[in-house]
């Protein structure tokens, strides 16, 4: 709603302003900033500090039990010997200050304040010694913590249906998911921080409370300031980065475009450099607003707390030197107070700030919880039926909205595709060929009607099972940063080393494999060491050599959408030539602009608006007066007037 809502308000904005130019702004936007506001109070930290630490300590548990038992009896023995430190110094203070009227010497008071001394020292040095055991744990256990977020986050991802990522905002809030992914590797370390404060604090609590209980409830007043400073400094810090969440995407999207070799080429060529640094900097520049806003905000906070603290602690003070001087505690005793109220204020200071930093972390965890609920809502459940080559696939009344259109992209439409028959799927941009591959793929469910493979429904099927049948060529297809053998088989590697020859022979992509160092065991991402690269062309062969070594493997349904976009007539008429043998025992359909090609096809299929327009043979359609034979006539019309070759 909210999202709606602001799409909404900018199209009344994009109508009032007219000319004003659009800003590049990401569609993130929840009411996440407004929640935030009204539950980032002090008692909200202080109640969901325990529940971070319990998770904390969860995860840590399933990456490693024996370290996390480490790590808790090391704080509470540490706990321990901070209290009996604090009892030690009683007594080295006593030996130290006892009256001279006992007639003891100086020797006399070396020897017995050497037992405390001695008690103080070990003490010291086992704390010391259990710090450096807590914190190298920490730091072998804190990157696997973060790897086990990444991978439920990677679960989650690939476990939903492809559908979520045509949800408005979903690849935005994936991000934030991601950052609280990432802000899990400091938890261990920070819990472990709170965790090993409190002990302190509960140590030197309890020696105060044995020397004059008057002590411990302005401890506890000294550090309400603290905790009220830390709430509201998290707030702002939090609030900060929700805010500027789209303008470091922005700044990060730019960065790419400016520096990838994807741009490189156009930037020079269309020397876009400057015009695209100046959007930079006025991105940066937002983003140091608020960051300048929300650091003055914290200053004057800060400032507030440090006069309250001061004030308190005047107090905390003002009472131990009250009880000193009416008699109710001993000079040695309030030598050790001094001590335990250092001690205190010190493990006070480190939970409120550790407190601070792993509420803030708590709350890009949200970010992580929330997207993996939202991700698991578009978890694919379907059946579990298991495929075989199908003798058809068919579209009946299938129509497919996408999230937040306001009209479908496929209207009512039927297609069936025979196994040995090839489809020719001819349209002009947007009319739904690419959707109608998506749903004859399985790779998305139909909104209404269905898509059966031999009478069963894509939804009653195993998805993976299905897709095993599917061999894809995508408009946009993927460079892995693979070998060109594993670029082929892409870990389905079964078939061998002759099938993935095979394939790529029919696409063409063994002329590749020859001019490589190391043929089908070369590296194709020049990024990396002794990686090389290929050029559009070739690498369209690559993909196209991948779909055929899928369908050889598992011969099922052939999807060619565009699959010749960027290959020279050599190259091109290889592979549709190949494709007349192979597509013998496979439902195989054809997207293409160029309509020449359409000629390979048993029959062909014309969109339009989301329906099937017409359909026939090249020979019927090209004598008809329907879409395609207007299509063709653009192509070959020779009486438009087109620019003549300049006169020699």
């Amino acid at each position: 709603m909210v999202e709606q809502q602001q799409q909404q308000n900018l199209k009344s904005s994009g109508e009032q302003q007219g000319d004003e130019v659009e800003e590049a702004r990401w569609s993130y936007r929840t009411d996440r900033i407004v929640e935030a506001t009204a539950n980032l109070s002090a008692w909200a930290m202080m109640r969901r500090l325990p529940q971070l630490v319990r998770r904390t300590l969860k995860l840590t548990w399933r990456v490693d039990r024996r370290a996390t038992v480490i790590l808790l009896a090391g704080q509470l023995v540490s706990g321990v010997l901070a209290a009996v430190a604090l009892w030690a110094t009683t007594g080295a203070i006593g030996a130290v200050i006892s009256p001279q009227a006992d007639g003891a010497t100086v020797a006399d008071r070396l020897r017995e304040g050497a037992v405390p001394v001695t008690i103080l020292a070990v003490a010291a040095a086992g704390r010391a010694l259990l710090g450096t055991v807590s914190v190298a744990i920490s730091e072998r256990l804190s990157p696997r913590i973060a790897r086990e977020a990444e991978l439920e986050l990677l679960a989650v991802s690939v476990a939903a249906e492809l559908e979520a990522y045509d949800q408005v905002g979903y690849a935005e809030r994936w991000d934030a998911a991601d950052r609280g992914a990432d802000s899990s590797q400091e938890l261990l370390g920070v819990a472990q921080e709170i965790i090993a404060s409190v002990v302190t604090l509960v140590a030197a609590a309890g020696v105060l409370a044995a020397l004059h209980p008057a002590l411990v409830p302005f401890l506890i007043l000294a550090s309400i300031p603290q905790g009220v400073v830390a709430a509201r400094s998290a707030r702002i810090r939090y609030l900060m980065a929700i805010e500027s969440m789209d303008d470091r995407r922005l700044l990060g999207m730019l960065r790419y475009c400016l520096c990838h070799d994807d741009n490189a080429d156009q930037i020079r060529s269309d020397t876009m450099a400057g015009f695209l640094t100046a959007k930079y900097r006025k991105a940066g520049e937002r983003l140091d607003t608020a960051t300048d806003r929300a650091a003055h905000r914290a200053a004057r906070i800060s400032f507030l707390g440090s006069l309250a603290t001061g004030a308190a602690s005047v107090l905390v003070w003002g009472t131990l030197i009250t009880l000193l001087a009416t008699g109710h505690v001993g000079v040695a005793a309030a030598g050790t107070a001094v001590f335990a109220l250092r001690t205190a204020a010190s493990g006070l200071q480190g939970i409120v700030g550790g407190g601070t930093r792993l509420y803030r972390l708590g709350l890009y965890l949200r970010d992580f919880d929330d997207f993996v609920v939202e991700a698991g809502g578009h978890a694919m459940r379907r059946g579990t039926a298991v495929p075989d080559a199908p003798a058809q696939v068919a579209a009946r009344q299938v129509s497919y909205t996408y999230p937040g259109a306001d009209r479908p992209t496929l209207d009512g439409l039927d297609l069936t595709i025979r196994q040995g028959e090839i489809v020719a799927l001819i349209g002009e941009n947007g009319s739904g060929k690419s959707t109608l591959l998506r749903l004859l793929s399985g790779l998305t469910l139909p909104s209404d009607g269905v898509v059966c493979w031999d009478e069963v429904p894509t939804q009653e099927m195993d998805p993976h099972a299905l897709w095993k049948r599917v061999a894809l060529v995508p408009q946009q297809f993927s460079r892995w940063p693979l070998t060109l053998g594993e670029n082929i088989h892409l870990g389905h590697d079964g078939g061998g080393q002759d099938l993935v020859e095979r394939a790529a022979v029919l696409a063409g992509a063994d002329e590749i494999a020859v001019t490589l160092r190391s043929r089908y065991n070369t590296l194709l991402a020049r990024a990396f060491w002794g990686g090389e690269w290929l050029s559009g062309g070739q690498f369209q062969r690559v993909a196209v050599a991948r779909a055929f070594y899928r369908s050889l493997r598992a011969p099922g349904l052939l999807v060619l959408d565009e699959p010749t976009s960027d290959l020279d007539p050599r190259a091109e008429h290889r592979i549709f030539h190949n494709l007349r043998t192979l597509a013998a025992g496979r439902a195989t359909i054809l997207v293409t602009h160029n309509l020449d090609n359409a000629v390979l096809a048993d029959r062909i299929v014309v969109m339009r608006g989301g329906r099937i327009a017409e359909e026939g043979t090249f020979a019927e359609l090209a004598d008809g007066n329907g879409l395609f034979r207007e299509l063709l006539d653009l192509k070959h019309d020779r009486d438009r007037k087109l620019p003549g070759q300049r006169a020699q």
